[in-house]
């Protein structure tokens, strides 16, 4: 298996994992991240969100390889959807996860960018 599947399918595993930790252990941390001024209840948003990223991950791993470029672009947009989440949390500096300091919430910011170049980078053909 080359580096861009091996990248792949763990960029898929992490969705999934992330995914089922919203909807199970860390859906009360994910709520802190759920920007006040989005409609939905801030419990919905995360489950929604959970849901979206297992399916998201269980696509990556199992698209054939003609549909994967669409969906890294996707999945980039997915993560470029949820940034202001990770605004909002250090704006507002709610604690959640390991992201108890205005520094670690500030290099949470920098790190979606590199989920967006992960996302068109393994799945690009």
């Amino acid at each position: 298996m080359d580096s861009k599947n091996i990248s792949r399918i763990a960029l898929g595993t992490m969705l999934i994992t992330a995914g089922i930790a919203h909807l199970t252990f860390a859906r009360k941390d994910f709520q802190a991240q759920v920007p006040d001024w989005v409609p939905l209840k801030k419990d919905d948003t995360v489950v929604y969100s959970g849901v979206v990223e297992i399916a998201l991950g269980a696509s990556i791993i199992a698209t054939p390889k003609k549909y994967r470029s669409l969906l890294g672009k996707i999945t980039a947009a997915f993560f470029t959807a949820v940034f202001p989440g990770n605004i909002s949390q250090y704006k507002n500096r709610k604690d959640a996860f390991v992201l108890d300091t205005d520094n670690r919430r500030m290099a949470r910011l920098f790190m979606q960018p590199l989920l967006v170049a992960w996302a068109l980078k393994s799945m690009n053909k």
